[in-house]
């Protein structure tokens, strides 16, 4: 969970961070277990660490189609500085994109505290008799999505208990047996951050962190090349715009 950080001070020639001079900051954190100190007011155990930023390094970039990416692109070719182009893709992220990641952490995290034996296949027949989706599971381009494989096995690898990650791969059994559906980046990330004690707010500014390399490398070839243009203007017959 999020905790309260130690006394943080700046003061001339001096500078503590979370109880600790900036100094050993600089000198042995990676990016990472900065993340993780700030957001949780301790140090990431070395199976932790290997998950988080696996996490992160999954979330770098998912081509030029996200409409993060897009919006980013579009922002940066009107001539804007970056930092404002990657305003325009953070402010993409919604409950259609990225923001799955916080659901499936949400639902994750209160299934696990649930008491009694719930169970995969319970929850995943009151999903389906209302309609509804379980967060975190389908992809609009993966039928099997190449970033959950390799970090379920980090996550099997790296942390002492895992019950978030069970109860992601018991629910994509269950999907992939009764739809044919598999899990996707947000839900084995959202799996393994609640497995790391992050809150479901936290998920799309982690989310963020991760997507933020791939953004500003979209951004850089943007002002670099021809202006991105999504759509083209086709002339038609029709009421002039000054009528």
């Amino acid at each position: 969970m999020v905790v309260t950080v130690e006394r943080t001070e700046v003061s001339p020639d001096r500078m503590v961070l979370d109880g600790q001079p900036v100094e050993s900051w600089i000198e042995s954190l990676a990016p990472g277990d900065a993340w993780f100190r700030m957001l949780q007011g301790r140090m990431p155990e070395e199976g932790e660490r290997r998950v988080f930023d696996g996490v992160l390094v999954a979330l770098t970039d998912h081509g030029s189609t996200p409409p993060s990416t897009q919006a980013a692109r579009l922002v940066a070719s009107a001539g804007v500085p970056l930092q404002a182009a990657l305003a325009g893709g953070l402010l993409a992220f919604g409950d259609h994109h990225a923001g799955a990641i916080e659901g499936a952490m949400a639902l994750f995290q209160e299934e696990v505290a649930r008491p009694g034996p719930g169970g995969a296949a319970g929850l995943v027949e009151r999903t389906l008799e209302e309609g509804a989706r379980i967060p975190g599971f389908g992809h609009r381009v993966h039928r099997r999505d190449p970033r959950v494989v390799p970090l379920k096995r980090l996550g099997e690898a790296c942390l002492v208990r895992s019950p978030h990650l069970d109860l992601f791969r018991s629910l994509e059994e269950e999907l992939s047996r009764r739809k044919d559906i598999g899990g996707n980046v947000d839900g084995v990330c959202g799996a393994l951050l609640s497995d790391l004690g992050f809150p479901p707010q936290a998920g799309r500014a982690l989310f963020f962190a991760g997507r933020l390399p791939g953004l500003t490398g979209w951004i850089l070839r943007e002002t670099r090349g021809r202006a991105f243009r999504p759509y083209a203007l086709v002339p038609r017959e029709g009421v002039p715009c000054s009528a």
